[in-house]
């Protein structure tokens, strides 16, 4: 079983570097284009709102409760009930998100006036920012239409995966970074706002991820006709296991909706700096943290239907290995390295030594919580695959509430960057409470050498970030070297430091043992 998540981690992983550093070359050329002012503020808004939606019906709560399900499916049940699963959820939820795409459509003045509250009152009042009001609501009318599109693209992901496809579904991504960065560079030029050439890459990159998977989905048998059967058992279960997880596993997302909330009353740049953060967070995050989720998700269904409760158990305590292994390095070089990255990706074009500074303090403050960020996409899975969907509720509920008053408490100090703040402490705060509960239910227990694994990590992770910090040099002087100087430096930073990292942990007695699922 080790040895399959780890195959199956490295695909995961590997698929997704690529469509990560086509992610970072497509935020690279949109900063070189729009900087950090109102067309980009608006732009990350217009994608934001779709986006947010895809996580709710589509690769978050939806996977989630379906993935068990099939997984249910596909263990006792012939192809044939497995193939009428397939085609009762791809229609109703097809229907459902065909309304809710012509409703966005549609409604996109009230979605940015309810989403974007400070610009709808700037135009209301006729202040001077009223036109981000108007861009909005019109850009979002394009961005919109790919929820239908990224839907029926996730629910193909969520059937190969379960079937141990997991490159397909990985792979996918890269055409959405490869439609908006040739968007970018061949139509934005030639509009009069340019920043509707970056919507129109958004709804193609749906299009073109859609379309991506339909022969996969011809290989493995599961092409089927759409249709509707709200009451089909297994879409039943899948409802009710669902509509708890629509909050509980988005909680991180309706916290950045939050935070994109208030930061429309906050001076123009606030979302663009919390964009540019919060896409370098996403790197190590979907490259580690979503990656091990992914594969951990049909492994601890399968365990929990073969009532496995060690497997299960040791495949939770290999997943938060997994994360302190690679999460806590990435977490203390995101942090140091700041300042370094983002002047190597963004500086140029629109984008300016100031808004580097700018953008590096929100990426401190998310930085912070990148371990834990990892920890709970890798432990909801845990309550998911034993078809739990109210706990994490609960806990969902408790965490947006203090991220709530957290961006109170710190917004009127710090800004902006007050809201990045509230977001890490309240996913440390989500992860804690999911932890507690796995090891309060007996669910999880903690293998005996697990903690001495994860103190040896820490400490292997400080020698490093201690190493990089003493000889990370200002930013001012960062800002002197040419592009080139100053993308070899980082290079030989990130590379040094992971060298630092693992010598450290070799010496502490670390070994690729420790990050195997235990036999015994």
């Amino acid at each position: 079983m080790s040895k399959k998540l780890l195959r199956s981690g490295l695909i995961v992983s590997s698929m997704t570097f690529i469509s990560r550093i086509l992610g970072l070359v497509r935020d690279v050329v949109i900063a070189h284009l729009m900087g950090a002012g109102a067309a980009a503020d608006v732009f990350f808004f217009a994608n934001k709102i779709p986006n947010f939606l895809r996580r709710l019906f589509a690769e978050g709560a939806f996977s989630q409760a379906f993935v068990p399900v099939l997984t249910e499916y596909e263990k006792t049940q012939p192809k044939s009930e497995v193939k009428k699963l397939v085609a009762a959820v791809s229609g109703t939820l097809g229907c459902i998100v065909t309304l809710l795409t012509i409703a966005g459509v549609l409604g996109s003045s009230v979605i940015t006036a309810l989403f974007g509250f400070g610009w709808f009152l700037d135009w209301y009042n006729g202040g001077p920012d009223a036109y981000k009001f108007e861009l909005a609501s019109n850009m979002l009318k394009i961005t919109f239409p790919y929820l239908w599109f990224i839907t029926f693209t996730a629910l193909s992901g969520a059937i190969l995966n379960t079937m141990g496809k997991f490159a397909v579904a990985a792979f996918t991504p890269v055409f959405l970074n490869v439609a908006i960065i040739a968007c970018a560079l061949l139509l934005s030029p030639h509009l009069a706002q340019p920043e509707f050439g970056l919507a129109i890459g958004v709804l193609l990159g749906g299009i073109i991820q859609f379309c991506f998977q339909i022969p996969f989905m011809r290989k493995e048998g599961m092409l089927v006709r759409p249709r509707w059967d709200w009451h089909h058992p297994g879409v039943v279960k899948i409802r009710t296991l669902m509509i708890p997880a629509l909050f509980g596993v988005s909680v991180s997302q309706i916290n950045l909706l939050l935070d994109t909330f208030i930061a429309s009353f906050l001076q123009t740049g606030s979302i663009s700096w919390l964009y540019y953060s919060d896409r370098l967070l996403e790197f190590p995050l979907g490259l580690f943290g979503i990656a091990i989720a992914t594969v951990i998700l049909p492994s601890l269904s399968a365990s929990h239907l073969q009532k496995s409760g060690d497997e299960f158990k040791k495949t939770i305590d290999w997943g938060i290995r997994m994360v302190f292994l690679l999460g806590v390095p990435a977490m203390l070089g995101l942090i140091i390295l700041a300042e370094p990255m983002l002047r190597v990706l963004f500086m140029r074009g629109e984008f300016s030594l100031g808004d580097i500074s700018h953008s590096a303090m929100s990426l401190w403050a998310y930085g912070s919580g990148l371990l834990s960020f990892m920890l709970v996409k890798v432990l909801a899975p845990a309550y998911y695959a034993r078809q739990d969907t109210k706990t994490p509720v609960k806990f969902g509920i408790i965490a947006m509430v203090s991220n709530m008053i957290l961006n109170i408490i710190f917004v009127f100090p710090f800004g902006y960057v007050g809201l990045a703040i509230a977001t890490a402490l309240s996913a440390s705060l989500n992860a804690g409470l999911l932890w507690f509960g796995l090891y309060q239910r007996g669910v999880y227990k903690k293998q005996a050498d697990t903690v001495f694994v994860l103190l040896r990590v820490v400490i292997a992770a400080l020698l490093m970030g201690g190493t990089i910090f003493y000889f990370n040099p200002l930013l001012l002087e960062w800002s002197q070297y040419s592009q080139f100087e100053a993308t070899y430096k980082l290079a030989l930073f990130i590379i040094s430091g992971g060298a630092v990292y693992l010598f450290c942990a070799l010496l502490l007695g670390l070994r690729v043992r420790h990050f195997k699922i235990s036999t015994t």
